[in-house]
This record gives structure tokens, C-alpha cells and sequence, in this order.
């Protein structure tokens, strides 16, 4: 039986839909327009794709299950291939298009399902934006145990003649260790254990196994980012995912029908004990995802295009232009020990040095004695978290004498709050009803000496609500540092919910309505992401807060290697990077601590407040330079001259290209390096010159190549450097 094709896209990108009565509709492929096979000129092509190609939407529900397959894979699902196409319509607002096909069941046995798959594109942004809504229009309950935000095939279609898949196609994927975040690499797909077994010829569709990447629980970055990127080596053709959400996820690589697909989802019932049951008329929607396709450049130009979706999707705030330098007591600094005393120097020097906001961290809500430590080990502060009222021990004189203070000298006060907990030792882990918490088995979660508040509670979110406004009516704080330092499993089993993983689904998804909510009352407050560092970085979370802490690394010798990678997940305007001068610096090792943190968020800290006069004049020419340009970063994209950073590499590199034409490269040599590194910087227009714009001691030497487009840079210690090279308007 024929196909109808259905072609759909803009100047960047198009899709090609095939679908028929006896098939699910399929999507055949992706690319740029002039890529796209062209049905009429080549129907035996479009015939080979259809084979490999999956369903638009893959579908499986309790009872049902798998159809010619089986292993752990999320394909051949049975009610994905009894869905058929039932019309399509297209809408056009602010700049984007989207496409809605429609998908219904209507076999003999149809179970009443439907499903809409959601596809959209902003103008001049390659960039694919998809998610799904299921509904039940039938007579009886449907409960589903996965549903597919997106499903991609063919990928090895437009691989030179004779290059197998599994070599000619590498995977980047990146590890996200506490304090070691964006740990990108690459491999191809045979050495990651994925390649062609053979058995297609004796009719199976290929091999049963998987390259899987699963987030499981609350913290949705803590292990893997939820990105990825497949990569045509020869060309340089690259796809670059990130499914948008702030909690559990999962996505699969495998082969088919002598091709390779991806799979991109929110939780699942294999991995996530996950499973939503419908009633006849409810709905459910997945979890969006995003798919960034470039024809060349590989995997930094496709991560290029994603931070221009980033910025097109996300909530507008003030912050995202002014970029103040923040001030944070924390990070090598008071530790959760902040009182009255402590702090009003901090604030000071702060100040002084040309810190905008002063943020008060975690422990100014204790009553307990600096340096009590409770059960498990923790401080005093880490389990009585929860009711959110200043600690009468830490501020004899009332909080308000420290936030007056910072008010004085110019900044914007600021406080830490990690509103999903309440610690087992707070009075609101009493006051609450017990549906306010997340449980299991009837018993209330606790993790670490904390409970778990779930927000699809409405006592919950009064609570939550109630604490907010209070600080910004009572104290006039216009920063919140919002954290999450527990990971609490797999979700809760509360009332409404069929699953720990679908109370979990819910949970998180009524926290990012809560962040809305918050906004919209008080939509000049600046709220703060961090969750133990980069736990949760992102999209769902990030597209809604204006600023988000990259790490909790203490080691100003391995922040470089966070620092260069980070905007592979987060804007260079949103990635605050720790700046914690101590006094036992030494010039160079200054130069590393404000180098890490000049082409992000600088994010202060340290003790500025014991430094002496040369060491803070190192610090404010740091931070005198970094005014002089941080306009230009909410514009800026990122590139890697030396690669992405590893781990233990003696020479970073992070430029950014600006507005006007600019480049800043900001480089750091670690300990054991060579004193001299050469820097690939192809794309400065000739006749450009590098000029150092920050450095400590005697600087670096530089010796640019024009014609070669390479800078050698000599540093003669371990130490760090910014390096300009100016737009064609003069400076950069």
C-alpha cells in the first residue's frame, strides 16, 4: 500500500512523515530542507527508511506490552503500532511554527486511545522541540507504562558508501559527578557496545541490547546530564538531545533494520517505577525534549544552536541582562556558620570590591551554637530545616541589622532557602498533614534526617508560599538561593497517585508551577538554582530561574575543568561559577580563582575580609573587567579551542564569540602543564590582535599566527588568563 507523506519544516529544518491505514505514522527523517529525500524522485529510498523507521510515538501499557521484540529496549510497543494517522494541523505565534499530528486507534480492537505528537520550530534556530499528550476516549482504564517523548530513526542514512554504523557514528555523553560536573566523551557506537550483529539478513530487526542513559529519583542530573549527541565523524553532521526535565528521564540508542534510532522519555515503569493509569477521559502529557541538527561542525556547533534554544524558551527576568557579581558566605567562606558578627565585615569588603548582591547561606534559621553537629554527623542547620524563621543565637539584634546593612552599602540582600525539605528535628514536620510528605507504603520518606514536601499538596505549597512572601514583605530580600541537597528515591505512593515514579512525575512538575507561581507574584525577585551543586541542571529548571550554580567544587584547582565545560549545559549568563579568594593565595593562585569564573556568573566568596591590600587588588581587577564586557555575554556562544576539557588536563580553554564581533578566551594551566600551549582560533577575522584584558605577576606572552589563525600562550606558572580579541568596532 502506498504512503502519504506529509513534509513539514522551515528554512533550518524539516521533517519527513510517512503514513498509510495499515501503519503508525513514521517519522523518516530530520534534517536541513536540502537533505530531505524527495518522495516522488525517490520512492525506493523513502521505502527503505520507512522500514527502519518507528512509529511517531511509542506506546506501552499494561496488558499489552511488546509486539517482535523483547529485552529492556522501549520499541514495538503494541498500542504504538495500532495508532494511525487522523489529521494534522499547524499553528504559527511569536516566531515559532508547530505541527500537531494526530494519531487515534482504530483497529478492530481499539482500546480508545489518542495521542497528539507536538512538533515545534523557531525561526533560525535548528533546533527540534517535541512532546506528546495521550488521552483516553474509551469505555474502560488504560495504565501505560511508557510513552516516548520522541522517537528518531535513520541516522546512519547519509553515512559515506560502505562505512559501517557502528564506526562512522560517535556518541558524546557526559558524566555529572558531584563536584566534577560536564564530564563530556566521545566514543563510537561499536566501542560504547553497540554494532551490527548480522542477524537482520535472517529477519530480525537487529540486535537486542542498547546504549541506555537513566536518571532515576529526584536530583535529575546527579549521575548523567540529559543530553547527548550522535556525531557523524566524516562530516561532521551532528544531533544533540536534552530532554527538559527536573526529574527522572530516560533515553536509549540501539539499531534497527540495519539503522540506528533514538528514544528520549520522562520516567518509566522498567526504570523508574513509573505507570499512569487513565480513566476514560483523562490525558497525559510527556515530558519535552529537544533536538538541536547541524549539516557540519559537529558537536560544538549543535551545542551552539542549543544554547540559542535555551535563551528562545526560557522565561524572561531583568537578571539575564544585569549579571550582578553575587556574594554567597558559603563556599570556603562561613560554611553554614553565618552570624551577626561573622558577617558584617564580609558584607564590608563585599561591597568594596563592587559586589552587587550579598546573599546570607544555609544555617542563618538555626538556634544551635556554631558548630553543633547532630545525629549522622551533620551540622545543627541540616536537620531542622523547614520553618525558615532567623535564629535569635546567630542574630542577637535580629537579621534584619545584617540586611540593613547590606542595603546601605549598595547590594541587594539575599537568602538561602531549600524549600522541599523539612528536617526530621523542625516543628513543621509536625504542624503539616502527613499527605503533605512524600511516603511509601503509608510510611513518610525520610533521607539524611530530612522529609520530602510533595507540592502537589496544597498545604504544602501554602507553606512554601506564606515562607516567600515573608521574606521579601518582612526582610526586602530580592535573592533567593534555592537548593536541594537530598536525592529521596523513586517517589511517593500518596493518594492520586498509581506509582512511586508517577508521584515523583507529579511532585516535580507541580515544584516547576510553584516556581511559576512564585514569579509571577514577585517577578523582579531572583531566584537561584542549585541542587548539591549541578544535581539539577536542567532545562525545566533553568528555563524558569535566571541563575544556577554550576558545582559545589572546593578545589580552586579543579574548578577550570567545571568551569570551561559548563556552558554545554547552561548559558555563560545563567552558570555561576564560584570565586573564593583566600588568603593563602598567592598571585597565581588568584589568577586561576577569578579567571574560572569571568566568561560565566561570578559568584564571590572566600574570605575577601583577610586578604591583604595586593590580594584585593587582584580581586577587583578582576571583577572591574568582567563589568566592562558582562553585557555582551547574554548574547554570546561558546567554543572549546583546545576540545572540551578532561578532568585532569594541564591547559583549559572557553571562548566565547560575542555581538560585536568579539572573542574572549579565557585559559588556565594547572600545576605539572607545559609552559607554553597552542590555541586553534579559527574563526577571528585577519588582522586581529590578542591582548590580555586579565592576569596576575608578570601576564602571559602571547604570539598570534594570522595567517594560521593560531595563539601560542606562555604562562610560566600555574595560574589563569582572559585574552580579547576586539570586534570590528575597536575594543573588545
Amino acid at each position: 500500500m502506498s504512503a502519504t507523506h506529509l513534509r513539514w519544516g522551515n528554512d533550518e529544518l524539516s521533517l519527513l512523515i510517512a503514513h498509510d491505514p495499515a501503519q503508525p505514522p513514521r517519522l523518516l527523517a530530520v534534517g536541513e530542507t536540502s537533505a530531505l529525500p524527495d518522495p516522488e524522485r525517490e520512492p525506493d529510498l523513502c521505502a527503505r527508511l520507512a522500514r527502519s523507521a518507528l512509529p511517531l510515538v511509542e506506546i506501552q501499557a499494561t496488558g499489552s506490552g511488546r509486539l517482535g521484540t523483547s529485552g529492556k529496549r522501549h520499541v514495538d510497543g503494541a498500542v504504538a503500532r495500532d495508532l494511525r494517522y487522523a489529521g494534522h494541523e499547524e499553528r504559527r505565534e511569536g516566531g515559532a511554527s508547530t505541527l500537531l499530528v494526530h494519531l487515534s486507534d482504530a483497529t478492530t480492537t481499539a482500546t480508545g486511545l489518542r495521542a497528539t505528537v507536538s512538533y515545534t520550530l523557531r525561526d533560525r534556530v535548528p533546533v527540534l522541540h517535541t512532546e506528546v499528550r495521550v488521552e483516553n476516549t474509551g469505555d474502560g482504564p488504560i495504565t501505560l507504562e511508557y510513552v516516548s517523548s520522541l522517537t528518531l530513526a535513520n541516522f546512519a542514512r547519509l553515512l559515506p558508501e560502505g562505512t559501517r554504523w557502528e564506526d562512522g557514528l560517535s556518541l558524546w555523553l557526559a558524566a555529572n559527578p558531584w563536584s566534577g560536573e560536564f564530564r563530556w566523551s566521545r566514543a563510537t557506537l561499536g566501542a560504547r557496545g553497540l554494532y551490527d550483529v548480522g542477524m537482520v539478513r535472517f529477519g530480525q530487526t537487529g540486535s537486542k541490547n542498547r546504549i541506555a542513559v537513566t536518571s532515576t529519583g529526584s536530583w535529575s542530573t546527579s549521575e548523567q546530564l540529559p543530553m547527548g549527541c550522535v556525531e557523524d565523524t566524516a562530516t561532521g553532521r551532528a544531533l544533540l538531545w536534552q530532554i527538559e526535565h527536573n526529574g527522572s528521564w530516560h533515553a536509549e540508542l540501539a539499531d534497527r533494520f540495519d539503522d540506528v534510532y533514538l528514544a528520549l522519555s520522562g520516567p518509566t515503569d522498567r526504570e523508574h517505577q513509573w505507570r499512569r493509569g487513565l480513566a476514560p477521559g483523562d490525558s497525559f502529557r510527556t515530558v519535552p525534549v529537544a533536538v538541536a541538527l547541524v549539516p557540519e561542525g559537529g558537536f560544538g556547533a549543535a551545542l551552539r544552536a542549543m544554547t540559542d534554544h535555551r535563551r528562545a524558551t526560557r522565561r524572561a527576568h531583568p537578571d539575564h541582562d544585569r549579571l550582578p557579581v553575587v556574594f554567597n558566605d558559603f563556599m570556603n567562606s562561613l560554611m553554614g556558620e553565618p552570624s551577626t558578627d561573622a558577617l558584617l565585615p564580609l558584607v564590608d569588603t563585599a561591597a568594596a570590591l563592587g559586589a552587587e548582591v550579598f546573599c546570607v547561606d544555609a544555617g542563618w534559621y538555626d538556634n544551635e551554637p556554631p558548630g553543633t553537629v547532630g545525629p549522622g554527623g551533620v551540622p545543627g542547620w541540616w536537620d531542622a530545616v523547614g520553618e525558615w524563621e532567623e535564629s535569635a543565637t546567630r542574630f542577637p539584634r535580629g537579621l534584619r541589622e545584617v540586611l540593613d546593612r547590606v542595603r546601605e552599602v549598595g547590594m541587594v540582600p539575599g537568602l538561602w532557602l531549600e524549600p522541599e525539605v523539612v528536617g526530621v528535628r523542625s516543628p513543621v514536620a509536625a504542624s503539616l498533614p502527613e499527605e503533605a510528605f512524600f511516603r511509601r507504603g503509608g510510611v513518610r520518606v525520610v533521607e539524611w534526617g530530612r522529609h520530602q514536601l510533595d507540592l502537589t499538596h496544597p498545604a504544602a505549597r501554602a507553606h512554601l508560599d506564606v515562607v516567600v512572601d515573608r521574606l521579601v514583605r518582612d526582610h526586602g530580600v530580592g535573592y533567593l538561593k534555592l537548593d536541594y541537597n537530598i536525592d529521596i528515591g523513586a517517589g511517593t505512593d500518596g493518594e492520586g497517585t498509581a506509582s512511586p515514579g508517577d508521584g515523583l512525575l507529579r511532585h516535580n512538575r507541580a515544584y516547576l508551577d510553584w516556581l511559576d507561581g512564585v514569579l509571577d507574584r514577585h517577578p523582579g525577585l531572583v531566584l537561584e538554582s542549585c541542587a548539591a551543586g549541578g544535581s539539577r541542571t536542567d532545562h525545566a529548571t533553568l528555563c524558569r530561574l535566571p541563575v544556577h550554580s554550576v558545582t559545589d567544587q572546593q578545589d580552586f584547582r579543579l574548578l577550570p575543568a567545571i568551569a570551561a565545560a559548563a556552558p554545554t549545559a547552561v548559558t555563560p549568563e545563567q552558570g555561576a561559577i564560584w570565586a573564593y579568594p583566600l588568603p593563602e593565595h598567592t598571585d597565581a593562585d588568584l589568577g586561576t580563582v577569578m579567571t574560572s569564573a569571568l566568561l560565566g556568573r561570578v559568584h564571590l566568596s572566600g574570605r575577601p575580609d583577610l586578604l591583604d591590600e595586593g590580594q584585593l587588588g587582584v580581586v577587583r581587577q578582576a571583577l572591574d573587567t568582567y563589568r566592562t564586557y558582562r553585557h555582551l555575554l547574554p548574547t554570546a556562544h561558546p567554543h572549546w579551542p583546545l576540545g572540551l576539557p578532561g578532568w585532569r588536563d594541564g591547559w583549559t580553554a572557553l571562548a566565547l564569540t560575542l555581538a560585536d564581533d568579539s572573542t574572549l578566551l579565557a585559559l588556565c594551566r594547572r600545576e605539572g602543564a607545559p609552559d607554553e600551549v597552542t590555541v586553534p582560533l579559527p574563526w577571528i577575522p585577519e588582522g586581529r590582535g590578542p591582548r590580555t584584558l586579565f592576569a596576575t605577576g608578570t601576564g602571559p606572552s602571547l604570539d598570534w599566527d594570522d595567517r594560521a589563525r593560531v595563539l601560542r600562550v606562555g604562562l610560566s606558572c600555574a595560574t589563569g588568563v582572559l585574552v580579547a580579541f576586539a570586534g570590528a568596532a575597536g575594543e573588545g
